[in-house]
């Protein structure tokens, strides 16, 4: 890249900024889409054990690898799983709990908050690939957005679908989520699962930018809640930083890029970061990694790296 360091726009650490240009060669074209590559063995990896344990009885030592649904299973015949947001809104309609049901939603819970909340959304959640697949298309086709929307939208949608909770007698989300309704369509071939991803789709794709995800979803506002506790985040190098703005392009959160907060963290802070590992592929700098935090009484220092660009 010539680039003339005399017209060029230089960063508040003194260095040209430069854009992210996507390598040439298959190798680096695979290491941008890394992440995205591992997030899909995830989701899809996920899928196929909860199918092959349904429709062809797989199995390890005679028990079902995975039987149930995202809202409540079992792994290999005896650790239970459970979506804890749907147990809260059964425990607020006034249901009792089986003991196996708390206890899943508490492994659930310890694992995303341990992970960072909305990692769920990104690496877990079939409706991602969904999501992924219209802002794809939204860029491919140069579509606008048609509406404005505060992503804080999301929390009320959640704390109306706990006060419905109450005020029904039933999980409220659950009955309408097009989570639970794709994965049942996938797994089971019952619900309306396809009719919420053309809904997805048609939303994200022509009314607002990761309308149902960054905007809606009261599932991904719960676990941004839980997420701002989480050990692992995507840390910051903040004089490395040219604020080129690369990151906020392809985060499918752009509000938490907020470079100023992050410089003072010492990573992305926000609980409604998901994780994804976008960010992290498309900084010429390489500013941005995974990695562990560490706390004292002033706050954040000497994090311990998970990845390296070196």
């Amino acid at each position: 890249m010539a680039a003339d360091h005399k017209t060029a726009r230089i960063g508040p650490n003194g260095k040209p900024v430069r854009p992210f240009v996507m390598p040439a060669d298959l190798p680096g074209k695979l290491k941008v889409w890394r992440f995205i590559i591992y997030r899909r063995i995830v989701q899809l990896g996920t899928l196929l054990l909860f199918f092959g344990s349904a429709h062809w009885g797989w199995t390890v030592a005679n028990e079902p690898v995975l039987i149930g649904n995202l809202s409540a299973s079992t792994l290999l015949g005896t650790v239970p799983l459970a979506d804890p947001f749907a147990v809260l809104q059964i425990f607020l309609t006034q249901h009792v709990l089986e003991t196996e049901v708390i206890i899943g939603a508490g492994i659930i819970l310890l694992t995303y908050t341990l992970l960072g909340g909305r990692t769920w959304c990104s690496w877990a959640c079939p409706i991602n690939m969904v999501a992924d697949l219209s802002a794809w298309l939204r860029r491919r086709l140069q579509i606008k957005d048609r509406i404005i929307l505060s992503r804080n939208v999301r929390y009320t949608v959640l704390a109306l679908s706990l006060i419905l909770s109450v005020i029904t007698g039933v999980a409220a989300f659950e009955w309408v989520s097009p989570i639970s309704m794709f994965h049942r369509e996938l797994i089971f071939g019952i619900g309306m699962g396809w009719m919420a991803v053309i809904g997805v789709i048609i939303f994200d794709l022509l009314v607002l930018r990761d309308g149902w995800c960054g905007h809606l979803c009261p599932l991904g506002a719960f676990y941004a809640l839980i997420g701002k506790m989480a050990p692992v985040r995507i840390l910051f190098d903040s004089p490395s930083c040219t604020h080129c703005g690369e990151c906020a392009r392809v985060c499918p959160e752009p509000q938490v890029m907020n470079l100023i907060k992050a410089t003072e963290a010492g990573m992305i802070a926000s609980g409604e970061c998901t994780n994804c590992g976008r960010c992290i592929t498309v900084c010429p700098e390489e500013t941005l990694c995974f990695g562990l935090r560490k706390q004292n009484g002033t706050g954040y220092e000497s994090p311990q790296k998970l990845e390296s660009h070196q």
